[in-house]
C-alpha cells in the first residue's frame, strides 16, 4: 500500500513537472521595463512581475546610448523580442538601438549598434528580424538579431512615404509579412511589405482618423489604430483590414473615447479587447474587438487628473496591461479581467522625467 501511494505521488508530480514546463501549471513571474530615456546616459528600468501581477523594482542597466529627457512621441521605443529571449532600446540622441538578453535574474547587454537614420524612436522585431523606425531622417532601417545581438542589414534602409511627417511607430504585423508605420503629422499610414528581411517601397493610406498614434494587431492581422485628435477635447480608435497590395480598407471607426489625447493602443493578447492610455484626460478607454474587428467602446478607467499615461504593453500570459503613467513617475498595472475591465493590482514608482516606452514578458 505505501509502494503504491509513492508511485502515485511520484506520478502526481511528474505529471505537473511536465504541464509546468509547457506552460500549463500555475502563472510564473516575468518582468516589466521601461527607458529611463536620460541625456546623460540611456539605461532600462526594470521591475520585477510577480504571479499577482504586483511589481519590484529591479535595477536598471545601462544601453551603452543617449536619451533625449523629454518623451519620444512614440509607441514602442522598447520591446521583449517575440520569444521573450530579447530587449530592444531605442538611444533615440545618439542614434542607435540596443540588444539585451533577458533573463530571470535582470538583463545583459550585447551590443550597441546605429540604428541607420537620425532620431529612432520605435523598434520592432519578428522572428529575429528587427526593423527601426528613424523618425528624424524618416526612414526605417533592418537587422538581424542573433545570441551575440544586432546586426545592422546592409541595403535596409527605406524611406517613408513622400509627404510622411511625424510618424510614431513602427510594427510588424502578427504573420511577419507587413510593416506598418503611423504618421500623425500627416494623417497617412505607410505599409511595407517584407520579404527574405527586406521591405518594399511603402504604400501610403491616408488615414480615416485624425492623428494615427499608436497602434497594434488583433488575432486576425486586422490593425487597431489610435486617432489622438478626433476633434476638439475628443479622440478615437479605428480598426482597418490589411489588403493584399498594402493599403488599408477601414472595418469600424472612428469610435469615439470621449477622453483626450487617445495616443497609445495595446490590444490583448486573446485579441478581444483594445486599450488606449488618454494623455489628455488621465484614462484608459477600453474596446470590445469583434470577430470581424469592429470596434465597441465599453468604457474608460479614470487613473487621475495628473497622471498623463503614455505607452501600454500586456504580460506575456495576457492577464495583465502595464501603463507609463509620465505624470506621477510610475509604472502601474492593471489584471485584464474576463470582460475586458481593469482592476488595479500594481504601482511602481521612482521613475525620472522624460521616462519613455515600456514592455512586458
Amino acid at each position: 500500500m505505501k509502494r503504491l501511494l509513492l508511485l502515485v505521488v511520484a506520478s502526481a508530480l511528474a505529471v505537473f513537472a511536465t504541464a509546468a514546463a509547457a506552460g500549463a501549471g500555475p502563472d510564473t513571474a516575468g518582468a516589466v521595463y521601461t527607458l529611463t530615456n536620460s541625456p546623460a546616459g540611456n539605461a532600462v528600468a526594470v521591475f520585477a512581475r510577480a504571479a499577482d501581477g504586483s511589481l519590484t523594482p529591479a535595477g536598471t542597466y545601462a544601453t551603452g546610448g543617449l536619451g533625449t529627457g523629454a518623451g519620444l512621441g512614440s509607441q514602442g521605443s522598447i520591446v521583449v523580442s517575440g520569444d521573450g529571449r530579447h530587449v530592444l532600446a531605442v538611444n533615440a540622441a545618439s542614434h542607435t538601438v540596443s540588444a539585451f538578453a533577458a533573463a530571470r535574474d535582470g538583463l545583459e547587454l550585447l551590443n550597441t549598434v546605429p540604428s541607420g537614420g537620425d532620431n529612432p524612436t520605435s523598434v520592432t522585431e519578428h522572428q529575429g528580424l528587427v526593423y527601426v523606425l528613424n523618425a528624424g531622417s524618416g526612414t526605417i532601417s533592418g537587422l538581424a538579431l542573433r545570441k551575440t545581438g544586432l546586426t545592422p542589414l546592409a541595403g535596409s534602409t527605406r524611406s517613408l512615404s513622400v509627404g510622411a511627417a511625424v510618424p510614431s511607430q513602427i510594427q510588424f504585423s502578427r504573420h511577419g509579412s507587413t510593416l506598418v508605420v503611423t504618421e500623425r503629422g500627416s494623417n497617412t499610414i505607410d505599409t511595407f511589405a517584407v520579404d527574405h528581411g527586406y521591405a518594399s517601397a511603402p504604400v501610403s493610406t491616408p488615414s480615416t482618423g485624425a492623428a494615427p498614434f499608436g497602434f497594434d494587431f488583433d488575432n486576425h492581422d486586422r490593425l487597431i489604430v489610435s486617432d489622438a485628435n478626433a476633434g476638439p477635447g475628443e479622440s478615437a480608435a479605428t480598426s482597418y483590414t490589411l489588403e493584399d497590395d498594402g493599403a488599408l480598407s477601414v472595418v469600424t471607426g472612428p469610435v469615439l473615447t470621449h477622453q483626450a489625447a487617445a495616443c497609445w493602443l495595446v490590444v490583448s493578447k486573446d485579441g478581444r479587447y483594445a486599450y488606449t492610455a488618454n494623455a489628455g484626460s488621465g484614462s484608459i478607454s477600453r474596446f470590445t474587438v469583434a470577430h470581424d474587428g469592429s470596434l465597441a467602446l465599453l468604457g474608460s478607467t479614470q487613473l487621475g487628473a495628473t497622471s498623463h499615461p503614455l505607452d501600454e504593453t500586456v504580460s506575456e500570459n495576457g492577464h495583465f496591461l502595464y501603463v507609463l503613467v509620465d505624470g506621477l513617475h510610475e509604472v502601474q498595472g492593471f489584471r485584464i479581467a474576463h470582460d475586458g475591465s481593469l482592476e488595479p493590482v500594481a504601482s511602481a514608482g521612482g521613475l525620472p522625467a522624460g521616462a519613455a516606452g515600456i514592455a512586458a514578458r
